[in-house]
This record gives structure tokens, sequence and C-alpha cells, in this order.
């Protein structure tokens, strides 16, 4: 949190020049840029830690994580005393069941991502998101019905061919990333469509309270069976179950702390390290890639540049309260003669909405992809 101003003293401090950024907002956005690097960073490195997680599977390692994760996020609230949206939900049964729906979801991106991982293949999962992006933009489009700018159509339609050739390179389709994609997407989605009711923290709490019978249903199961790993491999690796939770969390309150110092196009550029670095420790961990592989991933990465050139400029465009059509209202008009056989050269009108600086196309203002 950013200091408290202090009263001023006898000795006046000039005022920055105009048009110079003031230096507490300059702090805060630096410190909102660390605060989002360490986010996506930590989410980059989580390849290596579900790797240390074996010999645990995938439905063991996402039942711990639910259950460590709910028990932290509870204790984090008790402390903050900050509930107040939760105890709200209970009053709300349609936002409770989008909530419940964003829990299904969120596991079930998880548990695709832990089993990826422990299978080898993480270069799959990296491929997962950096078609997230592209998918968010498409659900934009096809169910929230919004406009995409020319940019953005561009970039969905390359990055479609890219996963086409991915397929009949492979000869089949890349499940692992698409699925990753499209419910990571549908999280986002939904979550956008319940609207900011809840914390951070308050979400990620309610979605795991919903998952906890089933995920402490499951761990009573492995343990009857004699499967659970948990107290059988060593206290080290039981340490490193209950860390799931903190391993959860800490990005996530490390991400909401940036995404209140920081510009959306900000975090869009930020999200990217976490493909990138999980594509690198995918290759780290020895994994194939084939010619056509690259190709295919090179495509994807040819339609996530465009939708950032897409999004950079979409935005100098709102900050300067210009748009599409204060565009066209600049150009100028055929030039015609008057009565008098003189050369006249006119501006196009302009409409209120291209007068007024901000107004306009607010669909492009703000781009999907970044929530």
């Amino acid at each position: 949190m950013d200091r408290p101003l202090t009263r001023a003293t006898s000795v006046e401090q000039p005022a920055p020049p105009a048009g110079e950024p003031q230096p507490e907002a300059a702090g805060s956005f630096r410190r909102g840029a660390w605060y989002g690097f360490s986010a996506y960073a930590l989410w980059g490195l989580m390849p290596v830690y579900f790797v240390l997680l074996a010999p645990s599977g995938p439905w063991e390692i996402i039942a711990h994580r639910i259950v460590w994760t709910l028990l932290l996020c509870v204790v984090a609230l008790l402390v903050t005393r900050r509930a107040r949206g939760l105890a709200a939900l209970v009053r709300r049964p349609r936002d409770a069941a989008g909530i419940a729906a964003a829990g299904v979801l969120i596991a079930s991106n998880w548990l695709i991502y832990v089993t990826a991982v422990t299978t080898g293949h993480v270069t799959d999962a990296a491929l997962g998101y950096f078609l997230n992006p592209l998918i968010s933009v498409a659900l934009g489009l096809f169910v929230l019905r919004e406009r995409l700018s020319r940019g953005q159509t561009v970039a969905v339609a390359v990055g479609a061919c890219g996963g086409l050739y991915l397929t009949l390179a492979s000869g089949g389709v890349p499940w692992i990333a698409v699925s990753l994609a499209v419910t990571f997407g549908l999280y986002g989605l939904l979550k956008n469509l319940l609207g900011a009711r809840l914390t951070a923290v308050e979400g990620l709490t309610a979605e795991t309270a919903v998952l906890a019978p089933v995920a402490v249903v499951g761990l009573i199961v492995l343990a009857v069976r004699g499967e659970s790993t948990f107290t059988a491999a060593g206290p080290g690796h039981a340490t490193l179950l209950i860390l799931a939770g903190v391993v959860t969390a800490v990005p996530l309150l490390l991400f909401a702390a940036a995404a209140r110092r920081v510009t959306l196009v900000t975090i869009g550029l930020l999200q990217f390290i976490v493909p990138i670095m999980q594509f690198l420790i995918g290759l780290a961990f020895g994994e194939q890639m084939s010619t056509q592989r690259w190709v295919g991933f090179g495509i994807v990465w040819v339609a996530c540049v465009l939708l950032v050139l897409d999004t950079i400029r979409t935005v100098r465009r709102a900050r300067t309260g210009r748009g599409p059509a204060q565009d066209a209202a600049d150009r100028p008009v055929p030039s015609s003669r008057d009565r008098h056989g003189h050369r006249v050269r006119g501006r196009r009108s302009r409409s209120p909405a291209a007068q007024r600086p901000g107004t306009g196309s607010s669909s492009t203002d703000r781009p999907r992809w970044l929530g």
C-alpha cells in the first residue's frame, strides 16, 4: 500500500513539469510491475514443483491442492476479516451457482495441466497458454457478441491456422493444449460475467470450498486403498504437498496487487512469461520438438505477436482520445471548386462521438483477452 500523504511543511517542493508522471505514481507502477513479474514467474515455474511431487499422481496432487488452498484462504480471510463478499454470496443463488461452475472449470484446468506435466507434455501445456488469449478473443466474439478489431480478427485466424497445422502434422488434435486453453478461457469468461463482486482471495475460497468435499473423499479413498503417498513417501514429500496451498495462493495475491497498480496492457504482456518459461522448461526436461511442431508453434507465436501489437495500438488510441471514427473524420475530403472556380479542400465533419475524447467505440478500448 502506498504511503499516505503527510502535512506540507513550510518549504514547498516544486511540482513536476506537466506531462511527467508523479513520483508516487511511478513508484507504484514499478512495484506493480515487479508484483506482476513475480506472479507470472512463479506460475511459469509450476512444472518444476509438480515434478517434485512424484510419486503422487495427478488426482492426489489436485486433491491436496484444493484442500490446503482452502485452509490457507480461510486463515487469510479470518486474519484480515474480509469475508463480507462470501457472506453476501449465500443470498445470491445465481452467483453461487456461477462460482460453483467456475470451481469445476478451474479444477479441470488444474487436472489437465498436472497430468500434462507429470506425463512429459510440458510443451503441449505451454502451447495451451499461448493459445489462451486467442481463445478469449474468440469467446468474446461468439458468446458476448463483441466486435473484433481487424488486428484481433487476423490474430485469431492465424492462431486457428496454427492449430489446424499442428492437427494435420501430428495426425490428431493437440488435446492437451486445446483443453487447457478452452477450460481457462471459459473460466475467465464466467468470472467476467459474474463481475468483481468478490476479491481474489474470496473467489478462490469459494471455488475451492465447492470442490473440497470431493477432494476430501478422494484422499480418503486413496488412503483406504493404500495408494496415498502423503505419509508413505517421507516428511519432505508431505511438506511439499502441504505447500500446494502456498504455491497456489501466493502468485494469485501478487497478481491482485499488480492489477491495482499497472495497466491492463502491462498485465497482458506479462502473461506471456508463463508459456515462455514453461516451453523452455519442457525443452530442459528433454521433450522433443519435431520440425512440424516448431512450424506450428511459430505460427501460433506470430498470432500472439499480432494480438499484442493490436492491443498496444488500441490502447494508444484510447489514451489520445482517438478512434476509428476520428481517423475517418480527419482524412481530407476530395477537393472541389467553389462558385468562383477556386479549388476548395475541406475536412470531414466530426460526429459528436469523435469530437469528445474518450468516446466512440468502447468495445475496442478494452481488448477482450485482457479480461
